[in-house]
């Protein structure tokens, strides 16, 4: 039994409840006799664990992540549980792969440890099959619960995510600016944020009129998610007439493959080619050529579903979505040429 509970039984929001626990003047004495009521019925009493608002909390967030080696998902689990330190909660991880079963079982795990909220990494946890989200909105029901860069409707669910159809289309839209006409796209996830980021590709081409079809558009596999073997998917293309003149990647792994298959080729980068990356990680600075990339604001991102869960913990209503923009972070590998307002980021 918890605040959730409470609020549902009651017919009030979870905010009326916390004011209704906190003794706050800000509630009619009617509404606090009918909570205060349903709470003595329900038996709900705080135990020797609870701490805060007087509600029963272990002062744990549980993180629900596909895969913690990827590079994007590493990040955000530090900047979440330092984050959520500085709030005074331990964090749980549980890594369950991209299957829905184990996601699932990995939510009901955390559930039977009693956190107090739980965040999904990934909107690869989010099925476009309504059925198959049903664990996450029962689980909502009892544990608020945040999915960074995804999306679910939901009462108690809070979604924090990166405009990642609108970064892709206006990067593309810088390339055309800068010149090309021949874009080569390069994904590896059809995950909701995958396709979105490969609808911003399509939405620019069809745009400016681009004579590139679907051949320009390379998914990369499960089997090929290494830069060596990106490197000669992107070499093969080439060899088989795919003649492009810049890279765009879903990720930062893709673009640094495209960087080798580029200087195989004999071309030059950024003279020949532009290339562009997605996450702007420190993979970015790690080639000869530092690479340019869509900064996702994941530092921002992270901080904003901390607040959110906090502060719905503490009885706060929070908005259930917020969207940032992204921005590029220009270095050697594009000839964007545009005027930035601290020399070195293109808002997207």
């Amino acid at each position: 039994m918890n605040i959730y509970d409470i609020s549902k039984r009651a017919g009030v929001s979870i905010a009326t409840v916390s004011r209704v626990l906190n003794n706050s003047l800000h509630v009619s004495e009617k509404t606090r006799q009918h909570v205060l009521s349903v709470i003595e019925e329900a038996g709900y009493i705080p135990n020797a664990f609870a701490r805060g608002l007087g509600l029963n909390t272990m002062k744990t967030i549980g993180l629900v992540c596909p895969d913690a080696s990827d590079p994007y998902l590493a990040r955000a689990i530090s900047l979440l549980e330092h984050a959520f330190r500085q709030h005074h909660y331990d964090s749980l991880l549980i890594c369950t792969g991209e299957e829905y079963s184990s996601r699932d079982g990995g939510i009901a795990a955390l559930v039977r440890r009693h956190v107090d909220g739980i965040i999904l990494m990934g909107s690869s946890f989010v099925s476009q099959n309504p059925s198959e989200n049903s664990m996450i909105l029962d689980t909502s029901e009892s544990v608020p619960t945040a999915i960074l860069n995804g999306s679910l409707p939901g009462e108690h669910i809070y979604s924090v995510l990166c405009d990642d159809m609108g970064a892709t289309s206006m990067a593309a839209d810088l390339l055309c600016r800068e010149g090309r006409k021949k874009p080569l796209y390069l994904y590896h996830a059809l995950s909701a944020s995958g396709m979105k980021k490969l609808q911003g590709f399509r939405d620019a081409v069809n745009r400016h009129h681009l004579s590139v079809g679907r051949e320009f558009e390379i998914m990369v596999g499960k089997e090929s998610r290494s830069i060596p073997a990106v490197c000669q998917m992107i070499v093969s293309a080439w060899n088989h007439g795919i003649h492009f003149d810049s890279v765009i990647t879903s990720e930062d792994m893709l673009a640094i493959g495209a960087l080798k298959a580029v200087r195989r080729l004999g071309l030059r980068v950024p003279e020949d080619i532009s290339i562009l990356g997605y996450n702007n990680s420190d993979l970015c600075l790690c080639t000869e050529q530092e690479l340019s990339s869509i900064d996702t604001c994941l530092p921002l991102i992270c901080d904003h579903i901390v607040q959110t869960l906090v502060s719905v913990l503490e009885g706060t209503e929070m908005p259930h979505q917020q969207v940032f923009n992204a921005h590029i972070v220009e270095r050697e590998s594009t000839l964007f040429k545009v005027q930035h307002k601290n020399g070195k980021e293109n808002d997207v």
